[in-house]
């Protein structure tokens, strides 16, 4: 008998937008969008006991009427909670090196605001996006 392990690959992350959304439309008229996301972690530094900010930059996509909203609602600074996959490609830039990234694909992305009650922080869903069900990746239709 064979142990089979689950195989999941499912992300949720949070942070602010680090540019507009960058939107462009496949040969089959259907929108994907680029964001970039800043994710921020507090950590001390173990030795001076400094608090630092440990910052990572991840690459999102998001594909149909989803890309739409985010162009139209999100600007650079605007706090969003993404649900979606890991995928990675491959690619050749600009001085001919073959490159490889991995960025998260959009299931749902959440735009979020924080407003003050009481004195306390509290976020708040403003807006959401979903992305069709099925797989609607149309990655062999992307001209970029």
């Amino acid at each position: 008998m064979e142990l089979r392990m689950p195989e999941i690959n499912s992300v949720m992350i949070a942070g602010r937008l680090t540019r507009d959304p960058e939107v462009r439309y496949t040969q089959s008229q259907m929108a994907v969008a680029s964001l970039g996301i800043a994710v921020n972690r507090r950590v001390q530094d173990k030795a001076s006991g400094e608090w630092k900010d440990d910052t990572i930059f991840v690459n999102v996509t998001v594909w149909g009427q989803a890309a739409e909203r985010c162009k139209d609602k999100m600007r650079k600074g605007t706090p969003i909670m993404v649900e979606g996959r890991l995928t990675a490609s491959e690619y050749t830039d600009k001085t001919g090196q073959k490159r490889k990234e991995m960025k998260v694909t959009a299931n749902r992305v959440q735009m979020m605001s924080f407003e003050s009650q009481a004195g306390e922080a509290a976020p708040k869903a403003e807006a959401a996006a979903e992305e069709p069900k099925g797989d609607s990746s149309g990655i062999e239709e992307v001209p970029f």
